[in-house]
């Protein structure tokens, strides 16, 4: 059973940071295809970041700069690094691991940017 259970998320003041993880199981992690996505209230998902199993990442233009995505494959965790937050990043943060051609997601944890 593919599992992925994030973590790291609470309130943090404009300009702080956050790390997230992502613990996985179930799958060959060191093969899949990991993303962030994150969902705003009262918006659609918006994809933040994705990271390949070679280890090459895309991020969208919005956190560019500010969040990094990294992945460390001995652990089965994905994490997100997250500096210069904004309150525009208020959102819940969703890791998404794609599997033999499926796609499998978390519950999300919260992170709540303000002062």
């Amino acid at each position: 059973e593919v599992q992925l259970v994030e973590s790291g998320g609470g309130l943090v003041q404009p300009g702080g940071s956050l790390r997230l993880s992502c613990a996985a199981s179930g799958f060959t992690f060191s093969r899949s295809v990991m993303t962030w996505v994150r969902q705003a209230p009262g918006k659609g998902l918006e994809w933040v970041s994705t990271i390949y199993n070679g280890g090459s990442t895309n991020s969208a233009d919005s956190v560019k700069g500010r969040f990094t995505i990294s992945r460390d494959n001995a652990k089965n965790t994905v994490y997100l690094q997250m500096n210069s937050l904004k309150p525009e990043d208020t959102a819940v943060y969703v890791c998404n691991a794609d599997v033999n051609g499926r796609r499998f997601r978390g519950q999300g944890t919260q992170v709540t940017v303000s002062s």
